[in-house]
């Protein structure tokens, strides 16, 4: 009998579920709305004019490339090295792993405070602009993109609408604060 219910309610939510589910339903990605504006562009932009930042980006490049060197120089050269020059290289090539892992950890963090500071001033403006979309498009349930969603037609995706509309929002903040 469990059986049988659990294939009924498969059924229904395969066949007769998305009938009613397109209707009044939306979803979101907002962390994409905000960060694919021309906001965050040029905020992402100016990050990496930042003196501090491309300075541990260029480092990070150079632990890499200098990492990769001496590993490369130990695979080519493995059967004519001494015990000691073996130990030794991959102690560099661990130290030059720590080192980008901590370069690694900064560029993160810088990035992601940029994206927390264009978060919080596109706040407002996207609170609105959901808001006039969900009375504009009679949206009654509105769901966050993200991996748990199984399946979402890209019709009810209202991420690139509230990206475009941002950037119209911050275009006209920009031209009335001139």
């Amino acid at each position: 009998m469990k059986n049988i219910l659990k294939i009924y309610l498969t059924a229904f939510l395969f066949i007769a579920a998305p009938l009613f589910a397109v209707e009044g339903v939306a979803v979101i990605d907002m962390r994409t709305a905000v960060l694919s504006t021309q906001a965050a562009a040029d905020a992402f932009k100016a990050l990496e004019e930042d003196a501090d930042y491309s300075s541990n980006l260029e480092e990070a490049q150079s632990l890499q490339a200098e990492r990769q060197a001496i590993a490369e120089k130990l695979q080519k050269e493995l059967e004519t090295l001494s015990q000691a020059e073996i130990a030794q290289m991959q102690k560099d090539i661990q130290d030059k792993g720590k080192d980008l892992e901590f370069l690694a950890g900064k560029i993160q963090q810088a990035q992601e405070e940029t994206a927390q500071q264009v978060f919080a001033s596109s706040g407002p403006a996207m609170q609105k602009i959901i808001s006039e979309l969900i009375a504009a498009k009679q949206i009654k349930v509105l769901l966050a993109k993200n991996e748990t969603m199984l399946f979402s037609d890209p019709a009810l995706d209202l991420t690139d609408d509230v990206t475009s509309m941002l950037d119209v929002a911050n275009a006209e903040a920009n031209t009335q604060s001139e």
